[in-house]
């Protein structure tokens, strides 16, 4: 079989820019101003939004990455997931999705239809439909997608919203990259990265969450730091889900490529945090959990529902009055 990562440099969401210089270039930007923009650049959110009329609004992302596992249709499932919970993460749902892919020419053509093959399943299994796209050649194989979604003008969920007195849930486990990372068995971390964060927008929505986001690959430490710049707050952070296996790499040493211009990025105040929760803060997801604000005279509510609905939901902190990222958790927690 054909080794996809030995093909690249880095794969996953830990391929990204940093976040402090994608800000930086988006300085360069000038924000478009039009009535019915309702999510650009300013600021910038998990998807544009445009606003079609008083009961729809579309939702536009696309993402693509260098693969992070070596089997083809693990790959391409990966990929899919991550761009499409994109438009879960705004509260939309996926109408439409094009493939954006780029592959060097002496890759078997079974290895292609594997990822293509695979993708097309995650998308249909989000409500969508897998119309076409682009490909072209690379020596280093990519795959994502672009997708355009819809959701209610007043549905929306943005990450600049969140408000003091809200709980804080995340709706995934952290770890994918140190595992991965780590080279032993990535069973657990594959099972998370190709599960599709419909199910849970689901049942959040009728809560009317005040802020969401995905945790992806500025790590679960930069994405509440989005979070808390962008609505004013500060983010307490208090306990750390992770996945088997993932502290305990951690302790024994494994960063991924992102750990550093994610700590770069987002300073936490950690007194007393251990190094292995720290890296497991900063560590990079693929296609991870949505990270919650919700008020919370509602949050039993919602983790009983998550609970009979059979998904993952961990309570993790709340959001306070001030400013930053405190983190208080301690092993075990």
């Amino acid at each position: 079989m054909t080794s996809l990562t030995s093909l690249t440099v880095g794969g996953g969401c830990a391929a990204k820019y940093s976040a402090a210089r994608l800000q930086k270039l988006l300085e360069g930007f000038v924000p478009v101003e039009a009535e019915n923009l309702l999510v650009g650049l300013a600021p910038a959110d998990d998807a544009a939004v445009y606003k079609l009329d008083e009961d729809r609004a579309i939702v536009f992302t696309l993402d693509f990455f260098p693969p992070l596992v070596d089997d083809p249709a693990a790959f391409g499932r990966i990929a899919a997931t991550n761009a499409l919970n994109d438009v879960f993460a705004m509260g939309g749902s996926p109408l439409l999705a094009l493939s954006i892919a780029a592959f060097p020419e002496e890759l078997p053509d079974e290895v292609l239809a594997s990822v293509f093959a695979a993708a097309d399943e995650q998308v249909r299994a989000a409500g969508a439909l897998l119309a076409g796209g682009h490909t072209i050649r690379d020596e280093e194989p990519k795959y994502g997608l672009a997708v355009v979604g819809v959701v209610h003008p007043d549905g929306i969920w943005a990450k600049s919203t969140a408000q003091p007195g809200d709980a804080l849930f995340l709706t995934k486990p952290l770890g994918t990259g140190l595992v991965l990372a780590g080279k032993g068995d990535v069973g657990e971390a594959v099972e998370w990265m190709t599960t599709l964060n419909k199910q849970a927008a689901d049942v959040l929505r009728p809560f009317a969450p005040h802020a969401v986001t995905d945790v992806t690959g500025f790590g679960l430490f930069g994405h509440a730091h989005e979070m808390a710049e962008r609505s004013g707050v500060r983010v307490r952070i208090d306990a750390m889900p992770s996945m088997a296996n993932a502290l305990e790499l951690a302790r024994d040493g494994v960063r991924t490529g992102g750990d550093r211009r994610n700590r770069e990025f987002a300073p936490v105040d950690a007194d007393g945090v251990p190094e292995e929760l720290l890296a497991l803060g900063y560590d990079a997801q693929t296609a991870g959990g949505l990270l919650i604000a919700l008020p919370a005279e509602k949050a039993l509510s919602l983790q009983s529902e998550f609970e009979r609905k059979d998904l993952f939901l961990a309570r993790i902190g709340a959001v306070e009055a001030g400013s930053g990222v405190s983190v208080t958790a301690r092993a075990g927690s």
